[in-house]
């Protein structure tokens, strides 16, 4: 009887011991997971700054008669497919399908914006304009804070998958709904696409007539 008391002691201290450490892994990964919900929301602010100037940015380009109209239209055409694109606003994806249709609808974005910025140097006018070298530097810094938000999250992801797939939690996250998510992956448009830098030194002259 002794002995059954003793081994009935230490089994109780031994299941004690697993309970509490799977409640302070639980809540490490709790913690974890709101971390990545916290950088995603980021990631959907530093977007959503980018969409706004664009209306204003295309406004101020449509003011020269002469400018490509075919840049634009891809302009409109990518923001179309960005808001065909259904995601969470609040909460980190788990569809790395998903993740990946809206990385590149963004993508696509980004690289009709370039174009943008690109044709613009044929116009010398339009890059005379302050208020669009105004916007000009505000979308600069916009893709500086994707960029900084994209890296910020994939951190984030990379912190919580891993405290999930290690043991003793690759044993019980599963149970608490606890799953692998999806990172930020470069697609393959944006392996070419050109980099969106701006040159603010004094425009050239206009072309006389």
């Amino acid at each position: 009887m002794k002995k059954l008391a003793i081994f009935g002691g230490v089994l109780v201290v031994i299941v004690l011991i697993l309970i509490l450490s799977m409640v302070s892994g639980y809540n490490r990964i709790v913690g974890f997971s709101q971390t990545t919900d916290s950088k995603w929301a980021d990631v959907q602010a530093a977007y959503q700054r980018r969409a706004d100037l664009i209306p204003n940015l295309v406004q101020t380009v449509q003011g020269n008669a002469d400018f490509e109209k075919s840049t634009l239209t891809q302009i409109a055409d990518a923001r179309a497919s960005v808001g065909r694109v259904t995601i969470s606003q609040s909460q980190a994806p788990t569809d790395a399908a998903q993740l990946q249709e809206f990385n590149k609808a963004q993508g696509q974005l980004g690289m009709a914006l370039s174009r943008l910025m690109a044709v613009t140097e044929n116009y010398p006018q339009l890059r005379a304009n302050e208020g669009f070298r105004g916007l000009q530097a505000q979308l600069e810094g916009t893709e500086n804070r994707i960029n900084v938000a994209r890296g910020d999250f994939n951190q984030a992801v990379q912190n919580y998958n891993t405290t999930i797939q290690r043991f003793p939690a690759a044993v019980y996250a599963p149970m608490f709904g606890f799953h692998s998510k999806p990172y930020f992956q470069a697609t393959e448009e944006a392996q070419t696409a050109p980099k969106v830098k701006f040159d603010f030194g004094t425009p050239a002259p206009a072309t006389q007539k």
